[in-house]
């Protein structure tokens, strides 16, 4: 299987102290899931490439890894996307 970022719409609440805590995600294909926990917040590299403040969080039952690009990421804009896995193509 190989790593690909998938680019979503996130909701995110915003501390006093200016951190971000993503709360519901817009996939897609429109269908909208909560965050239920944030497990781990830290800066880090995707297998799929980039990097940011990557999410480990909970949605579902299952644990996800949720990064937020910032502006000076390889896109150039601020954005999130979920790391998944797809069939590699050769």
């Amino acid at each position: 299987m190989c790593p690909q970022r998938v680019y979503v719409e996130m909701r995110v609440s915003f501390g006093a102290d200016g951190s971000m805590t993503p709360v519901r995600l817009k996939w897609k294909d429109g269908r909208i899931f909560e965050v239920d926990r944030v497990l781990e917040v830290r800066r880090a590299a995707s297998d799929a490439g980039s990097m940011g403040l990557r999410y480990t969080i909970k949605m579902m039952g299952q644990v996800r890894m949720l990064f937020f690009e910032d502006a000076y990421s390889d896109t150039g804009r601020a954005r999130w996307f979920v790391e998944t896995n797809v069939e590699c193509r050769m």
